[in-house]
């Protein structure tokens, strides 16, 4: 823990991370307590503060004149489990910048939020990560705020506002795509309630998908419903009884496929030797506890938070970032899905024995 600083500069949090052998991010935790860290790591990082006279309150010294070091993290859906990861996605951007959050849950309440926009302004927050709980635009908190604003998950309807969300469409497209070139062709889409543009935009993605291979879903669909397991079960056995035939069934979210994944379980279909099945979300408790795992779109909402946290730390510098901020998804491979079973080939009789 040599301490390579002039002796007139006060201890950072990076001075106190390199004396200790670990990121910023983690330094930060560790001295902040209330997060996961290893027990020996917070000893390394608590001693090395202390071998340095580190005090939290010294990052200030470090920051431009009238800024306060802290931001505004408005959610909608605390208790969500889309609004969590980027949370912690924009918490461990924070912990690399030595910035403090303040977080408000607002439970979908425009009102409330106003509230707490605020309350927050007067806390001299340097500006807000707003979390929706929808991929729905929401409205702008206008442009009368001293601060700058991004809106995580939910865009804002204002274009020249800043605004970070998912790849819906292009990750409908990557979820048949996965499915087509694991030899299936028959596929029926289950899609969620049409009211949310998640739904919309993963279909329209999968659909263009089938579009470039000359193909079209089964049944004529995708079949848009609600987001429950009873949909994906309802419409499964739709299909089934109709007699057509299917070698796949894509899902707008893992709720879907789980009902899916009954269904076929309970008319005897065999997944995936006899149909695959393909989720959206990656939610792991749905997706890892299924019968086979299942196969599923990870959003990286972590990586949605770090990217809304890194383009708040830019506007408050004064730069730029206006518009729509698209996330890429990631193709998570479970044992829902896997390539169709070549067909068997019947050789001529050539009287030798094999």
């Amino acid at each position: 823990m040599a301490d390579r600083r002039p002796p007139d500069r006060p201890a950072t949090l990076k001075d106190v991370a390199a004396a200790a052998g670990v990121s910023i991010a983690t330094a930060s935790k560790a001295l902040r307590g209330g997060y996961k860290v290893r027990a020996d790591t917070r000893g390394r990082v608590e001693r090395a503060a202390a071998a340095l006279r580190f005090t939290p309150t010294r990052l200030d010294a470090n920051r431009p004149h009238g800024r306060s070091g802290t931001v505004g993290l408005i959610t909608h859906d605390l208790e969500g489990r889309f609004s969590i990861p980027v949370m912690m996605g924009a918490e461990d951007a924070f912990g690399t910048g030595g910035i403090q959050a303040f977080l408000c849950d607002a439970r979908g309440d425009a009102k409330k939020e106003r509230e707490q926009v605020r309350a927050l302004l007067a806390r001299r927050v340097d500006g807000f990560i707003v979390v929706g709980d929808t991929t729905n635009p929401r409205p702008s908190l206008g442009r009368d705020l001293r601060v700058p604003v991004v809106y995580a998950y939910s865009p804002s309807a204002d274009p020249t506002d800043i605004s970070v969300v998912s790849d819906g469409y292009g990750a409908g497209r990557l979820a048949i795509e996965h499915l087509l070139d694991s030899g299936r062709r028959r596929i029926a889409y289950v899609a969620g309630d049409p009211s949310f543009a998640a739904a919309v935009d993963r279909a329209a993605g999968a659909g263009e998908a089938m579009a470039s291979r000359g193909l079209q879903f089964v049944g004529g669909g995708p079949f848009f419903g609600d987001w429950t397991e009873a949909w994906g079960r309802r419409e499964t056995r739709r299909l089934l009884a109709s007699d057509t035939e299917i070698d796949a069934i894509a899902c707008g979210a893992d709720q879907l496929a789980r009902g899916v994944l009954d269904a076929l379980r309970e008319t005897g279909r065999r997944v995936p030797t006899d149909i695959a099945v393909m989720g959206h979300d990656d939610w792991r408790h749905i997706a890892t506890q299924a019968r086979p795992p299942l196969s599923s779109i990870s959003m990286d909402l972590e990586e949605l938070g770090r990217l809304a946290a890194r383009l708040l730390f830019t506007a408050i510098d004064g730069g730029g970032g206006a518009g729509v901020h698209v996330v890429p998804t990631r193709l998570v491979v479970r044992g829902s899905t896997a390539p169709a079973p070549a067909p068997e080939v019947q050789l001529p009789a050539t009287g030798r024995r094999p």
